[in-house]
């Protein structure tokens, strides 16, 4: 009996936490101004919100290196690097993994754009996307397009990766007429 009651306390616990975990971000919204980040990416170099002034900046969070949504997205958004560049954006990934999970992400897919190493998932957090169960730490797989001024113009949290960077090559060709 006290087994099975101890079950039931873990299990609703467990739920607490996975639904504040999940809940879709309410801080941030368009008009704001993007939260500072200074995080280093796979080569020790450090990129800070300030580096991106003077530019757009899809700034995406994501849950995993090497895993196929994760992958499908990134590799896309190389794919796709010249249109977002001839619009004057940058892309920059961020998630939890440390930066040898990185390394060999960025190597094995030929990316072209750096993934910044978030291990204690301060600026996720910041950002509203980090996933928290205690043990287990993950950035959900959200987008913040930036303006060259430094402000949030439009939040993704329903993110389709075989789409994504499409939609937000023509959001900003539509921000830009």
């Amino acid at each position: 009996m006290l087994i099975k009651l101890f079950f039931y306390a873990a299990a609703l616990a467990i739920s607490i936490v996975g639904y504040r975990a999940y809940r879709t971000p309410k801080q941030l919204k368009p008009g704001d101004h993007a939260p500072h980040f200074s995080l280093r990416d796979a080569k020790g170099n450090t990129h800070s919100l300030s580096d991106y002034a003077n530019q757009y900046l899809v700034l995406y969070f994501y849950p995993k290196n090497d895993t196929p949504g994760c992958t499908k997205e990134a590799c896309l958004f190389r794919d796709d690097m010249t249109a977002l560049e001839k619009l004057g954006a940058k892309v920059v990934g961020v998630s939890v993994d440390n930066a040898a999970s990185h390394a060999a992400f960025s190597e094995k897919y030929h990316l072209p754009f750096p993934l910044l190493s978030d291990l204690r998932g301060e600026v996720a957090a910041r950002y509203d996307t980090l996933i928290n169960l205690f043990i287990i730490k993950a950035a959900k797989r959200h987008t913040f397009l930036i303006s060259p001024a430094g402000r949030i113009i439009k939040i993704y949290t329903s993110v389709n990766t075989s789409k994504h960077s499409q939609e937000i090559i023509d959001d900003l060709k539509a921000i830009q007429k």
